[in-house]
């Protein structure tokens, strides 16, 4: 983990997104994809090389569910960040992790590291 974990980030919010990515940065990792929108972050959840995905539970208007099923089936660790409780999941999805917005760097550093007990060694702050 010395280059720290790849992440795909999924927000609709265009500022919200800079923010969560600038966070990733600041941790010592890296975003390698990013979407907006259901059908995008549909097509590079299944083709992206990532080690974990932050997830909108609401993309204009749209749950992200399937994408996060998409995520599932390949295996990789994804989390949910949202002004939203767990209710607005499928009851499969409500056992993931969720950050509630707004968020803090810390929070998400708490988070990742939880996920990823390796990363906690490289990551600044």
């Amino acid at each position: 983990m010395a280059d720290g974990l790849s992440v795909f980030l999924v927000e609709d919010e265009t500022l919200i997104r800079m923010m969560i990515a600038d966070m990733v940065v600041e941790l010592g990792h890296h975003v390698v994809a990013e979407a907006d929108n259901v059908r995008d972050a549909s097509a590079f959840a299944m083709t992206a090389q990532y080690d974990m995905a932050i997830l909108d539970i609401n993309l204009k208007g749209v749950y992200v569910d399937p994408v996060a099923d998409l995520i599932e089936r390949r295996g990789k660790p994804f989390l949910f960040a949202t002004g939203y409780g767990p209710e607005l999941l499928p009851s499969l999805l409500r056992r993931r992790p969720i950050l509630r917005k707004p968020i803090s760097i810390d929070q998400l550093k708490a988070m990742i590291e939880s996920m990823f007990p390796e990363a906690a060694a490289n990551t600044p702050h």
